[in-house]
Parts: structure tokens; C-alpha cells; sequence
């Protein structure tokens, strides 16, 4: 990579135009532009070709402790070598297009690559009563997560969460339960009475097939019954933790085999009234180690994610997905 000289507190490139910037209009118009005398002595330029097209920088602020920023240079110019200008105070240079891909592009593409990570996949598995599950999975970790929708919504409605868990250090799968998009199976006429955890236990079981050595599952609503009837079902070990957002299993609570988060918003109703009672009686019966987090407002499982109160339910969901076992809370929160 080029280096500016540390006098130089910006580094430069040639604004737009056809005519080379010297130092005069450097100082008035604070274009910024490269000195060749910060050049390598193998790289000091010979020819300077005119510009077929035009120049662009893209620079991050500077600042005394790094006098020298990444620069970006889109052009358009011919092959050839860059000129010196003839009065040496006023020596200039502009990077053809070419030479500063070689510098850059492989660095900013591993860049890039880091930050973004592998493209999601779509994938679809089998459950075990002849189901076919469509779903997306987003990274490659290790340890891995089941977002399991409500009735309302689809495997579309985790794209903000999924990139967060993802940044996180976990593999997220999102899925459509049977009658949602492409998935189907035994019941998808009438999903709330379908067996919904079969969907979840087979996505677990995907997730553990292609390489996750723990599965965790958060499931909203509807999903959060199917996630803990998922749990009852499974074998020890299968599903490693439940995050239960605005829902309780529909099963025997006591009979979860993972530790257990449960997130409700105080003034949560539905036709049949508060759900917070009801909630709250599962949670007592729940195994330890259990929590369970009331949250201000009235806004119903995923929806909470559409409210001031998003950020936090993110934060409880890492924070319990991220600690080891033995440091999990055993109390009710607020």
C-alpha cells in the first residue's frame, strides 16, 4: 500500500477535470491530490497520461494519530506511465485505476468478506411424519439457532434479528412452518392445530446433521408453543436452550428438557385476556435454570421487536443464549 510522507496530513488524489492540480489550488480549494515525492523511488512516475473519464476519492476522516487514509480511486484511464510535472515544488500524481486494484481490491474484498460473511442458503428438510420444511440459514458457526415465527408472521419477518445473531457468533435458521410459503405436511390446513414442533425438532435435527454442536431455539408466539412442545419431544441434549418471546409451551411445562428465557410484555392480551398469567404459570413449572423477563408495553411476541423495547429483547436473548449453563439466572426479572 502507498504511503503519504507525515507532513501530509490528507492523502490526495486529482480532482475532476483535464487540467493536473498544483500546489496553489490545493491550499485554496482543499482538493485533495497525492505529492509524488511520496512516491517509492521504483514507482516515481515518468509519463502522466491524460484522464479519459472521472476521478473520485472516497476517504474516512484523518486524524493527527493516522495521517494516512484508505483512498478509493474511481477512474477511467488509458494504459500508460504517470508524467512529472517539470517544477518540482508542484509534482503531482493521479494512480491509474489498474494499479490501485492490484494494491487494494484483494485486502477490501477479505474485508468485505468478513464483515458480510457467506451468502444465507436456502435449504429444506424432511420431518418425520412426511412434512417438507422450507427455510434460510445465515452463517457457518458451530453454534446454532432455530427463529421460529408466529402465526402472524413468516421466516421473511427475522431478516433484522438473524444478521444481529449472526454477528453474534451463532448459525440462524429461519423457517416457514408447514402452510407458510413452500412448507407443507400433515395439518397445514389449519396450522394452530397442526404438530408444529415436529417442524422445529426437524430443523434442529438438520442443524445437528450439517456440523452445530448445540441448537437453540426462539420461537415466537406460535412458535414458542411448538418450540417448547419441540423440547418435550426431543432427545437430552438435542436442543440446548428455549427462548420463549410473548408464549409458553402448550404442553406440561415441567416436563422441558432445556434451560429456559421467557419474554412477555406486561399488557400483552388476546381475546381470552392477559396472557401474562398464563405465561407466568408455565414458567413456575418450568425445570430450572428459567427466567423470565417483563417487559413494559403491550406489544405481543415479534411485535416487540417493532417497538422502543426491540433492543433490549435482543439483549436478554444474547445475553441468555451467550452464558455458560452454570451462570444462567434462576429468578424472575422485570
Amino acid at each position: 500500500m502507498l504511503h503519504t510522507q507525515s507532513a501530509f496530513r490528507n492523502v490526495y488524489v486529482l480532482r475532476e477535470g483535464r487540467k493536473w492540480v498544483d500546489s496553489t489550488a490545493v491550499a485554496r480549494s482543499s482538493t485533495n491530490v497525492w505529492p509524488v515525492s511520496a512516491l517509492p523511488n521504483r514507482l516515481q512516475p515518468r509519463n502522466f497520461p491524460r484522464p479519459s473519464s472521472r476521478a473520485f476519492s472516497l476517504y474516512p476522516p484523518h486524524t493527527a494519530q493516522a495521517p494516512v487514509a484508505l483512498t478509493v480511486l474511481i477512474s477511467i484511464f488509458p494504459l500508460g506511465r504517470i508524467r512529472r510535472s517539470a517544477t518540482p515544488t508542484k509534482r503531482w500524481y493521479i494512480c491509474p485505476v489498474r494499479t490501485l486494484l492490484a494494491v487494494t481490491a484483494a485486502p477490501l474484498l477479505a474485508l468485505f468478506l468478513a464483515q458480510t460473511g457467506p451468502a444465507p442458503k436456502h435449504v429444506s428438510f424432511p420431518t418425520e411424519d412426511g412434512g417438507q420444511i422450507y427455510a434460510v440459514v445465515y452463517g457457518e458457526s458451530a453454534r446454532a439457532i432455530v427463529l421460529a415465527h408466529g402465526g402472524r408472521f413468516n421466516k421473511e419477518s427475522w431478516e433484522k434479528q438473524a444478521p444481529t445473531l449472526v454477528s453474534a457468533g451463532f448459525r440462524v435458521l429461519v423457517l416457514d412452518f408447514r402452510a407458510y410459503g413452500n412448507s407443507r405436511g400433515p395439518g397445514d390446513s389449519d396450522p394452530m392445530d397442526a404438530p408444529l414442533h415436529l417442524d422445529v425438532l426437524a430443523a434442529v435435527r438438520y442443524l445437528h446433521s450439517t456440523g452445530a454442536k448445540t441448537v437453540s431455539v426462539v420461537g415466537a408466539s406460535m412458535g414458542a408453543g411448538a418450540a417448547g412442545d419441540a423440547s418435550i419431544a426431543s432427545k437430552p441434549g438435542e436442543i440446548d436452550r428455549l427462548v420463549f418471546l410473548g408464549g409458553a409451551p402448550n404442553g406440561p411445562a415441567e416436563k422441558l428438557k432445556s434451560p429456559s428465557l421467557f419474554l412477555v410484555a406486561r399488557d400483552d392480551t388476546s381475546g381470552d385476556g392477559p396472557r401474562l398469567p398464563g405465561i407466568q404459570q408455565q414458567y413456575n413449572k418450568a425445570p430450572q435454570p428459567k427466567s423470565l423477563v417483563i417487559l413494559e408495553g403491550s406489544a405481543h411476541a415479534q411485535f416487540l421487536l417493532q417497538t422502543d423495547q426491540s433492543d433490549r429483547v435482543m439483549r436478554e436473548i444474547l445475553r441468555f443464549l451467550s452464558r455458560k449453563v452454570n451462570q444462567l439466572p434462576s429468578t424472575a426479572g422485570t
